[in-house]
This record gives C-alpha cells, sequence and structure tokens, in this order.
C-alpha cells in the first residue's frame, strides 16, 4: 500500500483574494476535500490549512498554504517533512498564465514558468520533481501586467465555464494518484484543449 499523497492548491490567503485567478489552486483542492469525504481544513504547524483523508483510494493530505503564493515553499516543504512524503509523491495545483482558460496539464518536474510559487516550492524542497496540475488562466489582455492580472476575478464569460475546470483539475489530480502520469496526461490533455 503506497504511502500517503500530498495534493497543495496554491493561492494567496485572505477573502480579497477568494475568488481570484491566482486562488484557482485553493479551489481545486477545496473541491477534493469534498469529495475526500468532507470535513474542515484545519491549522496545521507548517502554517497550512490540512485536511486528511482517502482519495483514488489512497491516503491523501490536502494542504492551502496560510503564507502568499510567493513563500509557499515553506509550508510544503514542512508538510513533506511532517507526513513523510517524498517529493514524487507532491502534486501541486496551481494557475498557469501560458495555458488558455480552462486548459489543464500535468507534468512532472521541470521549469516554473515564471511562477513564484512553484520556485518557492521547488527551493524550499530541494527539487522540481513533484508533480503538477496547471490550470490555464489565459493571458492578460493587451499590456496589462500579469501581476494584476492574476489578482483579478475571472469574467463573466469565464465563470460560466469555471466550474467545469474546476471539476476537471480535480479528476486529473484524483488520475494522477490513482494511475500515474503518462497514463493522466494522455486521458486529460486530450480533454481539455
Amino acid at each position: 500500500m503506497p504511502g500517503p499523497a500530498l495534493v497543495v492548491g496554491l493561492g494567496n490567503p485572505g477573502s480579497e483574494y477568494a475568488e481570484t485567478r491566482h486562488n484557482v489552486g485553493f479551489r481545486v483542492v477545496e473541491l477534493l476535500a469534498a469529495r475526500a469525504g468532507g470535513g474542515r481544513f484545519s491549522k496545521h504547524k507548517s502554517n497550512a490549512d490540512v485536511l486528511e483523508g482517502r482519495l483514488a483510494g489512497r491516503k491523501v493530505v490536502l494542504a492551502k498554504p496560510r503564507t502568499y503564493m510567493n513563500v509557499s515553499g515553506g509550508p510544503v516543504a514542512g508538510l513533506l517533512r511532517y507526513f513523510s512524503v517524498p517529493a514524487t509523491e507532491l502534486v501541486v495545483v496551481h494557475d498557469d498564465l501560458d495555458l488558455g482558460f480552462g486548459v489543464i496539464r500535468l507534468k512532472q518536474g521541470g521549469g516554473e514558468g515564471g511562477h513564484n510559487g512553484l520556485r518557492s516550492i521547488s527551493q524550499s524542497a530541494g527539487t522540481r520533481d513533484y508533480l503538477r496540475v496547471r490550470f490555464g488562466i489565459g493571458r492578460p489582455p493587451g499590456r496589462q501586467d500579469p501581476a494584476d492580472f492574476v489578482l483579478k476575478r475571472f469574467s463573466g464569460a469565464e465563470h460560466k465555464e469555471l466550474e467545469f475546470a474546476v471539476d476537471l483539475a480535480a479528476d486529473a489530480a484524483e488520475a494522477l494518484l490513482s494511475d500515474g502520469l503518462e497514463p493522466t496526461q494522455n486521458r486529460f490533455h486530450a480533454l481539455s484543449g
């Protein structure tokens, strides 16, 4: 029986950020928590909100760092140590500017693509060799600064599709846990653009 997996959704704490593009990782992990039997996230000494449960036949630790996105690495590294999870069993769900809205892509390792939350995790965990569920949020319109764009709410048109895309990302995270990377890529890359 494999040990626990750690599934981390990235976002910023506080109600002012709850509906923003940057917090889509939190939304996906909250949906996974509902699928894992509900319950409430509780504060963990690693500076994250945590819920332990079962998904895809496995024990999982679902987490939302309580720090700002750019310093997510400390809480994630602390959770890896506390729960004795190897980095290869870490799944990070995050927003991605380089993918069209609602496009879901999965990968293991590689660069951070300018994503400061991923950079912080890679530095703190001492490796880039973890799984990622990339949730496309699209590029900013015109000359809008990407840093401003990620902190904006989804448009009305996007909002109509958001629930479906969050559901698909949660499905992909569960499939990663049960089926591994390559079969999950083959299935979900074809489903979302």
